[in-house]
């Protein structure tokens, strides 16, 4: 039998009134569906700050995912809150906290959406803060059709990670679901994909023997054979 590598996924969560009265955990289905289907093993991660070196013992790799909530603009530097920005401390302390780590062992980390603004803003990049106010003529990041649907085409940086994942395709259908974007990459980090209106759509960590791969896109909706692969690379690099 192949050995399955542990996935640790960060989770959402609330004090109540939505899900439950009471305070709750929570992660989509395809989160831990799509490190299933590609032959991982998900270990949902609770915000306990004592287990954090066992956490970090026990992954093979990371899966930071997006959420509707926004990483308060204090983490890069800025003084002003745009009006649309909303924020979920609890989580975004913890998924600093395990990031970190993670990176420190270099082992492998995923960031989707959200997961990969706060990837970048971990390791000293800077996000806009609602695309809409800063860029001219943006494409509509928040598609209005579903999730499961493409909502625009992003254009690959041959080279990268991420071209070599897609099999050296230029040009992918991605679903899209945020109002921020990367403002300024993090040092060490390169831009892996971009949108047509010049937004960010992807970065990985420009040091070779670490995957740290960063999607503005949802994969785990499995748009494309591509949003499959990515799943796979991340599996296959936390068995090693």
């Amino acid at each position: 039998m192949s050995y399955k590598p542990v996935i640790g996924i960060t989770l959402d969560s609330d004090v109540g009134g939505s899900y439950s009265r009471y305070p709750w955990y929570a992660i989509r289905h395809n989160y831990v569906n799509a490190v299933l289907d590609a032959g991982g093993i998900p270990m949902l991660l609770p915000y306990a700050y004592d287990l954090l070196e066992e956490y970090a013992h026990r992954i093979d790799g990371l899966l930071i995912p997006g959420g509707f909530f926004d990483i308060c603009p204090s983490h890069y530097g800025e003084d002003v809150t745009h009006e649309t920005v909303k924020t979920n401390p609890e989580r975004t302390n913890f998924e600093f906290a395990i990031t970190r780590k993670i990176k420190e062992q270099k082992k492998p980390i995923l960031g989707i959406c959200g997961g990969m603004q706060l990837m970048n803003v971990i390791f000293g990049g800077s996000l806009i803060q609602h695309i809409p106010d800063e860029i001219e003529n943006a494409l509509p990041h928040e598609q209005p059709n579903p999730r499961h649907e493409a909502g625009h085409d992003i254009d690959v940086v041959e080279g990268t990670l991420l071209h070599r994942i897609a099999d050296s395709q230029i040009q992918l259908p991605v679903n899209s679901a945020h109002h921020q974007a990367i403002r300024s990459v993090a040092p060490g980090f390169i831009v892996n994909a971009r949108a047509s209106d010049g937004v960010i759509e992807g970065i990985e960590l420009s040091e070779e023997g670490q995957f740290a791969l960063g999607l503005q896109w949802h994969p785990e909706f499995h748009i494309s054979n591509v949003d499959k692969s990515i799943f796979n690379h991340f599996i296959q690099a936390a068995k090693k």
